[in-house]
């Protein structure tokens, strides 16, 4: 198998960075998933400008990781907060992938700073890969990738 005979135009790597693949999408996506859902908080959460803030959560809303919904606090103008859509949660794993390799290479001495837990139980949320039979993946060299229902051959 020789990857350089196919087409990466439609690779979904390439796509998903389409969307996602700048520091500030990924730190936005960090802060709706914590719970921090408004600009304002946004904005001093990730030391983000106005304008790349408000420049990156309307690609979010057009690509429909993010929807926006109106609030009002008591005696203010109608605002948005920024929710997940079902798109936006299916990003979790990746967000909590990314958690785990910097907790991995670069947490600090004191350690991560942040734990993911389980709402129902309290225990720690880890990922793990398996197989589509069920194999719990631990030798992450025993995987390899094949031609999808979407390859294309590279025309040369």
């Amino acid at each position: 198998m020789n990857w350089l005979d196919y087409d990466t135009d439609n690779c979904s790597v390439q796509r998903s960075l389409d969307v996602i693949g700048d520091r500030w999408s990924v730190l936005i996506l960090r802060e709706v998933f914590n719970g921090i859902r408004r600009f304002g908080q946004i904005k001093e959460h990730t030391g983000a400008s106005d304008s790349v803030l408000a420049h990156r959560l309307h690609k979010l809303v057009d690509e429909e990781i993010l929807y926006a919904a109106d609030y009002a606090e008591p005696g203010a103008r109608r605002r948005k907060e920024y929710r997940l859509t079902d798109a936006g949660l299916d990003l979790q794993p990746v967000l909590l992938s990314l958690r785990a390799w910097g907790d991995a290479h670069r947490a600090g001495p004191e350690g991560p700073s942040l734990e993911v837990r389980h709402d129902d139980c309290g225990a720690r949320v880890d990922l793990e890969l398996h197989c589509e039979a069920g194999h719990r993946i631990d030798d992450r060299r025993g995987v390899h990738t094949a031609p999808g229902p979407g390859a294309r051959r590279a025309g040369r």
